[in-house]
Formats: C-alpha cells, structure tokens, sequence
C-alpha cells in the first residue's frame, strides 16, 4: 500500500522492492507490484551477500520485520529467527546505507514502550471501550490523547520490541556514524486493504474477514468482554510523512524518533470492531476466554503531536473508511486469510 501510493504521488519514484517471499501469500504481492512499476527481486534480509547485490538507492525503507509481539515465544518461531529477521536484518540494511549514503527509514512499532507500566495502567470502560481512568495518576509519557514518545522503554517489551527497539538505536547510531540522514517512525497498527491478518498480525483484517465468513472469535483476556483498545492507521497515511523526510534529512537527532499513528480519533475496541462488522455483515457470536495472554495490554493508543508539530502531518483516513475499504476487500476475496495461514 505504500509502494502504491509512492508510485501514484506523482513525484516520478523509482521503487526497487525485495522479499524471501517466506510468509504464506507474499508471493502474489509480487505481480501487482510489477503493475505499478515496481520492480520486484527475490532476496534475503538476512544474508548480507543478497543485500550488497542491490542496485544503489536514496532511500531506505526498513519494513520488514516479523512483526507478532509472540514472536520467538509462541513456539512456532524461535528466538534467534527473530533476532536474525528483525535485527539483523536492519544491520545488513544499515551497512548498505554506509556503503551508498542512502537515508534510512525505520518503521518501528508502539511495541517498543515498556509493558509493566501499560499493563498496571488504571482504566475504566466507556461505550465497550476501556480508557485511562478519570482521575487516576498515569505515568510519565502518557496522557488522555495517548502515549507520547518520553514513555518509558525499559524492559520487558517482548521479545519482538527488544529487536525493534535495538534496530532503532543502532539505525541512529550508524547516521551520526557514518554521516546518513535516519529516521524512525513508531507506527500504531497498520491497516487496509490487502493487508493479511492473523491473530497475532493485522488484527484488524484479521477480524474482518472471520466475522464475513463466520469463523469463531474470541475475546481473550481483561475478563473477556473485548475491551481492549488499539488504534489504526492507513498505511497510505504514511506518505506524505515519508515524502517530508526525503526532502528534509537535516533535522534536528531529537526530533528523528516520532510516533506515527491514527491516535484517539482512531482508535477501537474489539467489541466495537466486532460491533461495526455486525452493522456490515449480520450477526456473529464471538466468545469469551478470559485467560489473559502474554504481553497483552488493555489499552494502546499512540500520541503523535510530535509528529503534527515538526512534520506538520496528521493522518487523513478516518477509521470507518479503513474498516470499509478493509471489508469490501474481504467480500471481494472470500479466500484471504488462507493465503497467509501458517503452512
């Protein structure tokens, strides 16, 4: 989605885009890619030879990533594949920057903030949604409009935002380094059309294409009720931000890490997600597992004012649009979510 509208922005890109195509459907990515001038080359992240072979470039975008926060825990990736994929990968990234100066983008995650004090957060549920508590004490960084960038980053944030969280610091280490412009955006949850989905990964496309098709759900965890709150962001929504940064590399190393998100406009609970599909699709019964799961916190919403103040951006497609986009999409492809179920 991003190649897409970098290709539609008129700003005569030239995109080079590589894959180990090793996640299940990634493969049909690579023909529609191809129709939108993208050219497309099987390689490995991971293997520093596959990288050094590109072609030199201006601009790189890092998103790529196994990007579950059960990642390396669930038992069907192991630890050290998710630090060769996620961290070892943005390295093999970085050393082609160094050797071609390009600038460097990392699109990190909200997962990179620390758990403890997300989990212990006070809330209370208004209109099926938790929230911050009314009146109660919130910890530094974090406010009614969400959690901002001086949020604690102290372990424990999984396994999967230890990577990303490294890949951050060394990428701001290499440009001061090596004299590359860096940039990282922390993104809330990506969501739009095309996008695969599973539990653990776009949840939003996840949940939109089993309610269409009447697969069981689940509320699990916080007593089972789908409380819990995450925000949305088109990925399209990006691009303006990323057009700014390849005009303005010489920005300010404090200003390079900013929180990209839809924030509190955007955000939702399952239950209304599941709400919003009942409107869309009819009813569907989804049921309670109050067992709370690993790494799961009731409530995450990004504050990106930081990014509105020195890029001047704000995201510009309301959540509702997202979720249609995403639906018609899923009635328009009744067999989505076995392209990327796990082999």
């Amino acid at each position: 989605m991003i190649a897409r509208s970098l290709m539609d922005s008129g700003k005569g890109h030239e995109l080079l885009g590589f894959d180990n195509f090793s996640r299940p459907g990634s493969e049909t990515n690579r023909a529609a890619l191809r129709r939108l001038g993208v050219q497309v080359v099987h390689a490995d992240l991971r293997m520093p030879s596959d990288v050094e072979a590109l072609p030199r470039a201006d601009w790189v975008i890092d998103a790529a990533a196994n990007p579950s926060v059960l990642a390396g825990v669930d038992g069907t990736t192991g630890s050290r594949q998710l630090v060769e994929n996620n961290l070892g990968g943005t390295v093999n990234l970085l050393e082609y920057c160094k050797r071609h100066r390009a600038g460097f983008i990392l699109l990190s995650t909200s997962r990179v903030y620390s758990i403890p004090p997300l989990v212990s957060l006070v809330v209370e549920v208004k209109n099926n949604a938790f929230r911050p508590a009314t009146g109660a004490t919130l910890p530094a960084g974090l406010t009614a409009s969400g959690v901002d960038e001086t949020f604690a980053t102290a372990a424990p944030v999984s396994l999967y935002g230890a990577t990303k969280l490294a890949s951050e610091a060394l990428a701001l280490e290499y440009g001061e380094t090596f004299g590359f412009p860096v940039f990282v955006n922390r993104c809330g949850v990506l969501a739009g059309a095309g996008q695969f989905g599973r539990p653990d990964q776009g949840i939003f496309a996840y949940w939109l294409n089993s309610y269409l098709h009447r697969r069981a759900l689940n509320y699990i965890g916080f007593g089972g009720h789908g409380h819990q709150v995450r925000d949305c962001l088109h990925p399209r929504d990006l691009v303006p931000l990323l057009e700014k940064q390849f005009a303005r590399p010489g920005i300010s190393a404090e200003d390079r890490i900013i929180n990209v998100s839809g924030g509190g406009a955007s955000s939702l609970s399952l239950r209304q997600l599941s709400d919003w599909c009942a409107d869309r699709f009819g009813a569907h019964t989804v049921t309670a597992d109050p067992e709370p799961r690993r790494f799961d916190i009731p409530w995450m919403v990004l504050d990106s004012a930081k990014a509105a103040k020195i890029w001047s951006w704000a995201p510009q497609t309301p959540t509702d649009a997202v979720l249609k986009e995403i639906a018609a999409h899923a009635e328009a492809n009744p067999g989505w979510l076995e392209l990327s179920a796990p082999l």
